[in-house]
């Protein structure tokens, strides 16, 4: 298990998020750009249906995690302790399906159940919901793939069944597709770069 890093690096990290990006073309925000509503994911939605609670919340003004080294160390101990205790198997070899969102009670599942188990934990430590957000991506290979990100008043943090360390959203190196929005877990917006104002030359 890879050591955890201490809130100075993560105050780094999170600085050197905001500088030029690879394209150069633009700064990157802490926070990850929004856009419109979009569509619901047909896996949370099935998931609301075999789980009937987790979807029966009430609107919530939108939280941001003060984020200090106490909660720092959680999410850290949460995401490396998840990853480890999970065994990946496909929805396909686990299910019999192309994709299937649900909780490893048998102690294996996809990227899918890693962010919902994830989810589930930090909820249970008493962390505000509106602050952790199930959110796809496409991975450096194009991939769909599911992450799970705490909105934090530094940033938003990526906690990730691929890796064990917590990087800003910036640094992942994922094309951003969607998240639940953090006012109602039911509604899906539309996030990424793709989304970010565009700067004109100034030459």
């Amino acid at each position: 298990m890879r050591s955890m890093r201490p809130p100075q690096r993560a105050r780094h990290a999170l600085r050197a998020s905001s500088s030029t990006g690879s394209s150069g073309r633009h700064h990157r925000p802490p926070h990850t750009p929004v856009g419109n509503v979009a569509s619901v994911p047909a896996g949370w939605v099935d998931l609301c249906q075999r789980y009937g609670n987790e979807c029966k919340t009430r609107r919530l003004s939108a939280v941001d995690l003060a984020m200090n080294s106490r909660v720092w160390v959680l999410l850290n101990r949460i995401n490396q302790w998840t990853n480890s205790a999970i065994e990946p198997v496909s929805a396909m070899q686990h299910w019999g399906v192309i994709n299937q969102w649900d909780y490893p009670v048998d102690g294996k599942g996809d990227c899918n159940s890693y962010a919902l188990m994830k989810r589930k934990l930090l909820l249970e430590s008493g962390l505000p919901r509106q602050a952790i957000l199930m959110t796809i991506v496409r991975d450096r290979r194009g991939d769909g793939h599911m992450v799970l990100t705490i909105r934090t008043t530094r940033g938003d943090f990526i906690l990730d069944n691929l890796v064990d360390e917590i990087r800003p959203w910036s640094e992942t190196g994922y094309h951003f597709i969607k998240r639940q929005s953090q006012e109602d877990p039911n509604i899906w917006i539309e996030i990424g770069d793709r989304l970010m104002p565009m700067r004109t030359s100034q030459r």
